[in-house]
């Protein structure tokens, strides 16, 4: 690929983002609600825009003159079980200890009153099941594979290369859902950043984006199981409202 092609994909940064706000702002224009009304649909608009992102990314890679493996630098050799599973569980921590973090700060809890209202609410058991797989399956391959693949590899300068990717990365999460609220928004992006800069350095580094991609599987595996379960039982919906 050319310095030329490179420069251009980093254009796709900004995509999920302006993809997210245009759904839910359509979306409660159609049903007639507040955007904060239709929040509970993150994960299956998400889902949606997962399947076009990857569309995307695999149109960057063919024109790029490379197959979805070769353009992301997944080649074998490069992992153990041992080093899979470590990396994992560290990118694992780093996404929860911002999650935590980012509570503290804009709401003085690790677990906000927010997250439970607009996140993890409850949404038709049976779509929330399906999603469940749905949503780990698709998360990697769209979101690394646009701002890791498209990206970090834009970009010649190091610092750029990170920094960048890593914003972009970390600013969707403030569409996902879209909630006109400063504070909300600032939670959002500060969950999200140290893991996304930790993702975007490692990859930059290393060209190794598997332990990444297992890491956001599992991360947004776990979030669908919240979702399953305070679908499956509205009961334990209210009693986590009225814990937080």
């Amino acid at each position: 690929m050319t310095t030329q092609k490179n420069s251009k994909l980093a254009l796709l940064l900004p995509f999920r983002c302006i993809v997210f706000i245009l759904v839910f702002v359509i979306g409660a224009v159609i049903v007639d609600k507040k955007v904060s009304d239709i929040s509970n649909w993150w994960s299956i608009v998400a889902t949606a825009v997962n399947f076009v992102t990857i569309a995307v990314v695999l149109l960057a890679a063919k024109r790029s003159g490379k197959g979805f493996k070769q353009f992301m630098g997944l080649t074998k050799g490069k992992n153990t079980p041992k080093k899979l599973i470590l990396l994992t569980l560290g990118f694992t921590a780093v996404g929860y200890g911002g999650l935590n973090l980012a509570g503290l700060v804009c709401y003085g809890s690790l677990f906000p009153k927010v997250t439970v209202e607009h996140v993890v609410a409850p949404i038709p058991f049976a779509l929330a099941l399906i999603n469940l797989v749905l949503l780990p399956a698709t998360i990697s391959f769209a979101e690394d594979g646009l701002y890791l693949g498209c990206g970090v590899n834009s970009f010649k300068n190091k610092y750029a290369a990170v920094i960048v990717p890593a914003f972009f990365y970390a600013l969707q999460h403030c569409f996902i859902p879209t909630m006109f609220d400063a504070k909300y928004m600032l939670y959002r992006f500060i969950s999200f950043l140290p893991l996304t800069i930790i993702f975007c350095l490692f990859y930059h580094k290393k060209k190794n984006p598997l332990p990444i991609m297992i890491a956001h599987a599992v991360l947004d595996y776990a979030t669908g199981m919240m979702i399953l379960i305070t679908s499956a039982s509205s009961d334990i919906y209210d009693k986590m409202c009225t814990m937080v």
